[in-house]
């Protein structure tokens, strides 16, 4: 059986790295379109539904974290952002407005493949069949097409890309015992750094987000010695 290659727009608004990723993409089987700022990218989206997208931050008129923040109120395409800046800054706000990953320039093209690889197969994963709209968790709710938590009272809060990322880990193995070092891996799609405590900060937040505390909490119990564990079942409801 024939595969329909992935679909992937490039969006920057130097033409040559425009030219040079589509080319190189597409001698890695993917389709690659291109556009040089947000309106081009308004205009491929209207006549296209892409698998995956590749974002400048530094775009004349609307940036990349502009765009992020619009697709995300509506749309769940995965987005790796790219940006010049060594300030982790802007790669933090990147995360937090949905991004699924970013890469700093100058990079090798053979990592922004393997970026892109890693985001498609956790994506794709997610959206088998057997997965619905709607998860429903303890007495939560998550919507996985807009990103947003919905209480007990059915109001609803977004996520930001990172904290989607990590909740998404834990729903998909429930009562099961993570390590740290596995949901830097399943949340991120690369090992964690060494010595990285990055996901003991998100998992805080993300209890946050739950209204518990660490050491109060009830959904995601931390396990001496071993990671955090998300104590509730996960059910379907659409």
């Amino acid at each position: 059986m024939t595969m329909t290659p992935a679909t992937l727009i490039v969006v920057d608004d130097d033409i040559e790295i425009r030219e040079l990723l589509a080319d190189y993409l597409g001698r890695h089987g993917f389709r690659a379109l291109v556009a040089e700022d947000a309106d081009a990218l308004r205009r491929l989206l209207a006549e296209e539904m892409p698998d995956l997208l590749i974002v400048d931050i530094m775009l004349p008129g609307e940036d990349g974290f502009t765009i992020c923040r619009d697709l995300r109120r509506s749309s769940d395409i995965p987005i790796i952002m790219l940006t010049a800046s060594s300030d982790d800054t802007d790669r933090i706000l990147g995360l937090e407005l949905g991004a699924d990953d970013y890469l700093g320039k100058p990079f090798n093209p053979r990592e922004l493949l393997a970026r892109i690889k890693a985001v498609l197969r956790r994506t794709r994963a997610r959206t088998h069949p057997e997965h619905s709209r709607l998860l429903r968790f303890g007495s939560w709710q998550l919507d996985r097409v807009t990103r947003e938590l919905i209480d007990d009272k059915g109001q609803r809060s977004a996520l930001s890309g990172a904290d989607y990322q990590l909740l998404q880990v834990f729903l998909d193995h429930p009562e099961q015992v993570l390590s740290r070092e596995a949901l830097f891996d399943l949340s991120r799609g690369r090992p964690a750094p060494p010595l990285d405590r990055s996901i003991d900060v998100h998992v805080c937040r993300l209890r946050q987000r739950l209204g518990e505390d660490a050491q109060h909490s009830q959904l995601i119990r931390t396990v001496r010695g071993a990671g955090y564990v998300l104590t509730a079942q996960v059910e379907c409801v659409q």
